[in-house]
């Protein structure tokens, strides 16, 4: 994710003042050393071609399109006032925009899947169970029936790509499996076996290190949303504990998602994960093992091309580090200073040697 623009302001201001923040945001990721990003939800489609094209300056993404979800799942921003939607009804303006996708039944999320990889998504990112910032979403709860998320998965394939799914609890991870997806978001609430089956399938596990801590997006104390947050921050520390021990396919995410402080500690968000591997592991995650991620979209893939490695013939992105990351992970929470140049593609978005 990479929205910095906060929920409320998304769900009321104009569309073209938000994009017109994305596309400086875009700038600024880039400027923080980060060449590219799977964005997992979002009409990120003009953002990408404005950058591909070279009108602005950011990252290569890779779009999901609108996040797939059934009613009340996490991907639902509708009001109690807007229900009962009849079949006729017009769609709601998060929906709209290609932001997001309520569908019902096989037959609506065929659609909508479809709708996304026509226009141009790499990968497809459906609603599995609960969420933290959504209002009608309990965290303990599983969305979609396998039969729905599997029509999700045949109509993915047969575009050579696959579905992710946004999950934390191990009933709605492992029915998601068992559906054919091939990457989990978060799923900081699994338990050993889930663990077991994510490895014994080859799934890939795109966690984050969500810790209550000061990056941990503020709720009102006490709402139903900061009790969700409270719950999930306390298995972070476990999942990743299951990652190493069941070597699942570990991957690492930022989900700096309507947090403006927040999108700007990426890198500080990638050097917590010394809680848990060697500044050499982690590191390795951020590139190589993100770069994997990357290439399940096969010929969804928008940017052919070797990442992650540097090596002849290889996608050009390079960073020039003042220090050494090895020995101090922390250089990386301060790009500004420590980022000495920044390449991406070839070409030299930073010079300060």
């Amino acid at each position: 994710g990479m929205s910095t623009v906060p929920l409320l302001l998304l769900m009321t201001a104009d569309s073209n003042y938000t994009m017109l923040r994305q596309g400086k945001s875009a700038g600024e990721m880039l400027m923080r050393g980060f060449t590219s990003g799977r964005d997992v939800g979002g009409n990120t489609f003009g953002l990408k071609r404005s950058i591909d094209e070279g009108h602005l300056v950011g990252p290569r993404i890779w779009p999901s399109g609108a996040t797939i979800s059934q009613t009340s799942g996490h991907g639902d921003f509708r009001q109690i006032h807007d229900l009962p939607r009849a079949s006729g009804d017009q769609l709601h303006f998060s929906e709209r925009l290609g932001m997001t996708g309520v569908a019902d039944g096989t037959d609506e999320v065929l659609r909508r899947v479809r709708e996304q990889l026509m226009r141009g998504a790499s990968h497809i990112k459906l609603m599995a169970g609960g969420g933290v910032s959504s209002d009608f979403d309990p965290l303990d709860v599983s969305q979609y029936t396998e039969t729905e998320v599997r029509a999700a998965v045949e109509a993915a394939e047969d575009w050579g790509t696959y579905v992710t799914v946004h999950a934390y609890t191990p009933r709605a991870i492992q029915k998601a499996i068992r559906a054919g997806v091939k990457c989990i978001e978060h799923g900081n609430l699994a338990d050993e076996a889930t663990a077991r089956m994510m490895a014994e399938k080859g799934v890939w596990w795109s966690l984050q290190p969500f810790l209550d801590d000061e990056d941990a997006i503020p709720f009102w104390e006490g709402s139903a949303n900061r009790k969700k947050q409270i719950e999930m921050t306390a298995g972070t520390d476990t999942a990743y504990r299951l990652a190493k021990q069941y070597k699942v396919k570990t991957a690492w995410g930022t989900d700096t998602l309507f947090d403006p402080k927040l999108a700007t500690r990426q890198g500080a968000q990638l050097a917590k994960l010394v809680r848990w591997y060697s500044p050499a592991e982690v590191l390795k995650m951020a590139t190589a093992d993100n770069a994997e991620v990357l290439a399940l979209s096969g010929p969804r893939n928008p940017y052919p091309g070797k990442l992650g490695v540097v090596e002849q013939g290889a996608l050009a992105d390079l960073l020039l580090v003042d220090g050494d990351p090895l020995a101090n992970i922390k250089l990386i929470e301060d790009p500004d200073r420590n980022f000495k140049v920044i390449m991406k593609d070839g070409k030299i978005y930073k010079n300060q040697t």
